[in-house]
């Protein structure tokens, strides 16, 4: 039974295996450790090491049946372990006998399959089809990655009018300030950051609700409302919504909110 998915695009249509594929493949391996048990031994073991020669080769014409051929170990050594079994019917300790051949028998199965897992391809062709992990570490994934260290504002107190003088800005009133000879910024607190080269002020807004940053060079004020100064950068100042928010770039701030001038 299909189960079906409406067919929109990105979507697929989606359907269980068919069980009778997995119904064959353990028919197939029971099959395979039966007659292996009604083999006598000493035909089963040859088979089975042939089937281990193959693995060890890694032949490129088989390695699409590598998961098969685990398969047929795996139950073979089961049948082989029967005829042992068969074989030593008449002996006294056949069974304890048939336990340990199994215990060591498998366990070495165990350890041949890891080493199989573990051992680098040493043919070209296959090689060339699963590169070493040492070459995929070693190609350019994604865009390079540019370390930015943030200097952290150092707020003036406006209050203090021999410091706020030495930079052209005076204190004129509760909540406005003016820069320069005109422009006047009100509803902001006493304190103001400078970036490096002075060519951005910050001036946080009443309450610290916000921040108030000003171009000098061009004029122009920025009212952004929840953010606050984290740090300058390269003269462009850096924003956080929080100390669990990560610091974002003004350049960013500007596109992703509606600034109040």
């Amino acid at each position: 039974m299909d189960a079906h998915v409406p067919q929109r695009k990105g979507v697929v249509r989606l359907s269980r295996p068919h069980p009778q594929r997995g119904w064959s493949a353990w028919l197939l391996a029971i099959a395979w450790m039966l007659l292996l048990a009604c083999m006598p031994w000493w035909i089963g073991l040859p088979l089975l090491l042939g089937l281990g020669a193959t693995q060890l080769g890694h032949s490129v014409r088989l390695h699409h049946y590598g998961a098969t051929i685990r398969s047929a170990l795996r139950w073979g050594l089961a049948g082989l372990l029967m005829a042992g079994y068969r074989a030593l019917d008449t002996h006294s300790s056949a069974l304890t006998l048939t336990l340990l051949a199994a215990l060591v028998g498998f366990s070495l199965l165990v350890l041949f399959e890891s080493w199989q897992d573990h051992k680098p391809l040493r043919h070209a062709t296959m090689a060339a089809a699963s590169p070493e992990w040492r070459d995929m570490a070693m190609n350019a994934a994604g865009p390079a990655a540019n370390l930015i260290e943030l200097q952290p504002p150092v707020w003036l107190s406006l209050d203090d009018s021999t410091e706020a003088a030495s930079i052209d800005v005076s204190w004129l009133r509760e909540g406005h300030c003016r820069i320069g000879g005109k422009t006047v910024i009100d509803h902001v607190e006493p304190s103001l950051s400078m970036a490096p080269g002075r060519g951005w002020f910050a001036l946080p807004m009443t309450s610290w609700r916000g921040v108030v940053l000003y171009d000098r060079v061009n004029d122009r004020t920025c009212r952004l409302r929840g953010w606050h100064l984290y740090g300058w950068h390269a003269s462009e100042a850096w924003l956080s919504r929080g100390e669990d928010q990560p610091p974002i770039a003004l350049s960013h701030v500007l596109g992703l909110d509606q600034l109040e001038e």
